[in-house]
Parts: C-alpha cells; sequence; structure tokens
C-alpha cells in the first residue's frame, strides 16, 4: 500500500474536480445521472479518507505523514508539499464528510433557480479548496487553496441566495478577499525577511521564528491576524457572516459554517502561532479579548434575531469566539479545546442550518414569531431541533460541551506562567476572559432555548393550522444521521479526537515553552 500512501492526499484533494468536470459534461436534462456522479464522486474522495484514517499512524500524530512533496514553481521556491498530522486530520474528514450529507441532502431539497448540474458542480469545487487547505505544507499551495473557496461560495450565494443575495455574496467575497491580500502580504514578507527563503511550512516551523527580528513578526502577525480574523469571523471583523448565511441555500449555510469558518482558526494553528512566536505572544491578550467581546456580543445578537437563520448565524460568532479564546492562551491544553470546538461546531451548527433550512422549505418562512408547534405537526424534526440545540448550548454528553468548558478552563492558565512568557497583568487578563466566556455560554442557553421555544412548543399559528407538513424525509435521515450520531460519540468519547491531536498540538507549543 505505498503507492496509496504517496497519491492519498493528492487523491483526497483532486479527486473531487475529476468529478465536477464529469457532471459538466453530462448534459443537463440528465438530472439523475448528474446527482449519480456527484454523490460516487464524494464517496469515493470519502472512501480515500477512510483510507487515510486506516493507514493513520496514531502514535505519531505530531509527525506530518502521507507526505508529498515535488518541485512545482522552482523560481519562487514553492513546491507542490503536501502532508496531514493530528491537527488536519479531522477537519480534513469532518470536510469529506460534510460534502457527502450535503449532496445527498441536496437531491430533495435544490433551491429554486433549479440546476443541479451547477450547484453540484460547484460544491465538489467547494470541496477541493478546503481538503487542500487542510493539507497543504506550502505557503502559496495554502494561499491558492484558501481563496479557491471564494468564487463556488460567491456563486452558491449570489445565484441561489434568498432576496438580498447579490449584495451578500458581493460583501462576503470583498472582505474574505480583502484579508487574503493581507494575508499573501504576510507570506511574502515572511520569504524575504526569514533567514531561508522558502515557503515551506515545514522548514519555517522547525525554524521557530526563522530569524525574524520580534517587532518585524509583530508587523507580520498583523497581516495574518486578519486575514484569519475575517475568514473566522473574529469580532469586529464578523459582518458579513450573518448577511452570508442569511442569504445563502442551506447546503450553503451548512457548508460555510461547518467547513470554510475552519480554514481562519486553522491558518493561525497551521502558520501562525509556529512561525511567528514572538509575534504571538504579542497578539495573544488582544486575540483573547476580541474572542470574548465575540461571544457576548454574538450572543446578545442573538437574543434580538427574528430569523432563525440569522439567529444560528449570529451564534457561529460566538462559538468561534470561544475557538478563538483556547488559540489566544498558546497552550497545549487550549489548542486542544480549540480544535475540538472547531469539529464540533462543523457538526452542531451544520446540523441547525441544515433543520433551518428544511423548516423553512415546509412553512415558507423563517420568521419565529410566526412559526410554532414544530413537535405537533412534524415531531420528529421538532425532536432533531431540540437535540442540535442543546448540544449547541454545551450539554454535557454532548459534542458542544467539549467545544466551550476546556476552551473557558484553558484562560485560567495560558502559556507557560512558570517561564513568565506573561505577566501577572496578563495573568489577571486572562482569568477576566474565562469569566466572560463563562457568561456567554449562559447567554447561548437563553438564546437557544428561545428559539427552541419558540418554533418547536406552544401552538401551531392559524395560517398554518390546515397545512400539511411533512416530517423528516429519507434524504435528511441519511444526512442528519452520521451527524447526530459523531455529536453523540464526541460527547461521551472526546478522548477519540484529544488523543489525535495533542501531539501536533504539543509540537505547536514547543515555540511557547509547551
Amino acid at each position: 500500500m505505498d503507492w496509496f500512501d504517496d497519491w492519498a492526499l493528492t487523491l483526497a484533494v483532486f479527486v473531487p474536480i475529476v468529478g465536477m468536470a464529469l457532471v459538466l459534461l453530462i448534459p443537463r436534462a440528465h438530472e439523475q445521472a448528474i446527482k449519480c456522479t456527484a454523490l460516487v464522486t464524494a464517496i469515493v474522495t470519502g472512501v480515500v479518507g477512510i483510507g487515510i484514517l486506516a493507514r493513520f499512524d496514531y502514535g505519531a500524530s505530531g509527525k506530518l505523514q502521507f507526505q508529498v512533496n515535488k518541485p512545482w514553481i522552482p523560481l519562487i521556491h514553492s513546491r507542490y508539499h503536501l502532508g496531514i498530522d493530528g491537527i488536519a486530520l479531522p477537519l480534513l474528514i469532518l470536510s469529506m464528510l460534510m460534502v457527502i450529507l450535503c449532496v445527498v441532502y441536496s437531491w430533495g431539497h435544490f433551491p429554486e433557480p433549479h440546476n443541479p448540474k451547477a450547484l453540484l458542480a460547484l460544491m465538489l469545487l467547494l470541496e477541493v479548496g478546503m481538503n487542500g487547505t487542510f493539507v497543504a505544507q506550502d505557503l502559496i499551495l495554502f494561499f491558492i487553496f484558501f481563496e479557491l473557496v471564494l468564487l463556488p461560495m460567491f456563486f452558491m450565494i449570489g445565484v441561489w441566495g434568498g432576496p438580498n443575495r447579490e449584495y451578500a455574496s458581493i460583501k462576503f467575497f470583498l472582505f474574505t478577499l480583502f484579508g487574503s491580500a493581507l494575508m499573501l502580504v504576510g507570506f511574502l514578507a515572511i520569504f524575504f525577511v526569514s533567514k531561508v527563503h522558502t515557503f515551506d511550512m515545514v522548514v519555517l516551523s522547525k525554524l521557530g521564528a526563522a530569524g525574524i527580528a520580534q517587532g518585524t513578526q509583530v508587523l507580520i502577525f498583523a497581516g495574518l491576524f486578519l486575514g484569519f480574523a475575517i475568514k473566522v469571523p473574529m469580532f469586529p471583523f464578523h459582518t458579513w457572516l450573518p448577511d452570508a448565511h442569511t442569504e445563502a441555500p442551506t447546503v450553503g449555510s451548512v457548508l460555510l459554517a461547518a467547513i470554510m469558518l475552519k480554514l481562519g482558526t486553522y491558518g493561525f494553528i497551521r502558520i501562525a502561532l509556529p512561525i511567528l512566536p514572538k509575534g504571538a505572544e504579542q497578539w495573544a491578550p488582544w486575540i483573547g479579548l476580541l474572542a470574548v467581546i465575540g461571544i457576548i456580543y454574538g450572543a446578545l445578537c442573538c437574543l434580538a434575531q427574528r430569523d432563525m437563520k440569522r439567529l444560528i448565524a449570529f451564534s457561529s460568532v460566538s462559538h468561534m469566539g470561544f475557538v478563538m479564546l483556547g488559540i489566544a492562551t498558546l497552550t497545549d491544553f487550549g489548542l486542544n479545546a480549540a480544535i475540538f470546538g472547531m469539529v464540533a461546531h462543523g457538526f452542531i451548527t451544520g446540523l441547525l442550518f441544515f433543520v433551518a433550512g428544511s423548516v423553512q422549505e415546509r412553512y415558507q418562512t423563517r420568521e419565529m414569531s410566526r412559526l410554532g408547534g414544530l413537535l405537533t405537526q412534524a415531531p420528529k424534526l421538532g425532536w432533531i431541533l431540540g437535540f442540535a440545540a442543546m448540544a449547541s448550548l454545551g450539554l454535557p454528553g454532548l459534542a458542544g460541551f467539549w467545544g466551550e468548558f476546556p476552551a473557558v478552563l484553558s484562560a485560567y492558565s495560558p502559556a507557560k506562567l512558570a517561564e513568565g512568557l506573561f505577566s501577572s497583568d496578563n495573568l489577571l487578563t486572562f482569568r477576566t476572559y474565562m469569566v466572560i466566556a463563562a457568561i456567554g455560554t449562559v447567554l447561548a442557553a437563553g438564546y437557544l432555548l428561545w428559539m427552541l421555544q419558540r418554533v418547536a412548543f406552544g401552538k401551531v399559528k392559524p395560517e398554518f393550522e390546515h397545512a400539511h407538513i411533512h416530517d423528516v424525509h429519507v434524504s435528511e435521515w441519511i444526512a442528519w444521521t452520521p451527524i447526530m450520531l459523531m455529536i453523540v460519540v464526541l460527547g461521551f468519547y472526546p478522548d477519540l479526537l484529544f488523543s489525535i491531536t495533542d501531539g501536533a498540538v504539543s509540537n505547536v507549543t514547543k515555540a511557547f515553552g509547551g
């Protein structure tokens, strides 16, 4: 199976683009063939992921595996370098799984205008960018995959979105493109000021600061921070997200929440922290501050929403704040919590957007004041919404708890205080962040239970009393069951994920005395 080790990551990245080409070659009138081709492509990519899981050496999760390192653009010292470790593995598998489930769900829920060929082709192209970002080990290669996801999502929102789709798609594109431009400037600065002129992330990480002076690191980190923070998105760069989510078709919202937001947090952990450790040390308290502001601000905005989908969108701002708080601690505990939070948020918020889309399809509205009595008319759908809400608010026994509680707890002891990395004032600062973040978990319970009460409980509104509301469809059961199982499995057995990420996280925190 040596051939598989050599080709696994290339297949994981580029099988979807082959499938996309096949989808585009099939005449639009042959809708069933288009759907089957897209589904088979997504499943074949998932089979490659299963092979990676089976062949991965979990005892050496901190080591890059399945590496491919070939010359690519010698003129600019860029190489085709792919590799995967315990940080990237769960995110890559999450990406593959969610694309399969989105394709399955879309079979019975294609939005208007009805064009399965174009929508499925864009979903497969989106998978190329997402998978490639998680396995790229060269800064230029990373940037290309990181940017590739913009176009398919731009068209998914702009063509199949809601009434304000043009505004939302352009805002999404311009925000993220601006951040990416600053990120690229940061990558070029790393290349030119490091003592080894290379874009290889492995080499730069092993060099620590790569011979870059502390003041220069702080400036370069600022560029990377803006690029990644807009993608997360962190407060105050979050304003594109509620508009994009509100207008996007259901599968677009699911992929945006479950995978695309993780590209930013992954960039912090994979690139910004290990390559610019001194810059990270200086920025960490400010990242923590913006994270806790985002937690509270996002939660308060949720309490003010009338649109079910917009509420879930603002909840992502709050939940990603917990992820960024864990990253800001620069500790093994915090980074492990952050990665777990990324995966948990992918499953839970993905499920919430799936359910919100199905509710809209049945009632032709997402206005919570017009909804009610879902448990009466479609009890299974109502209970699935309740399950997702409980997972999102961090109920023990479900994955959301391990995404939030350890991140809050990690702020009690940031970095290695014994080695003087943070002053006593900063210790007090992070413990204050911990208290504020804990308040955020209470607010999360408030807005999620409020949403559940208004949508699922109570009496059916008069306008829908005599409407036939279909309960969960077969395609919905197939798409949602794996997500619910993973939420429960990770909730009861969090070490399934922590044991994979811990070794790779330790390599990142070595730069901070971890």
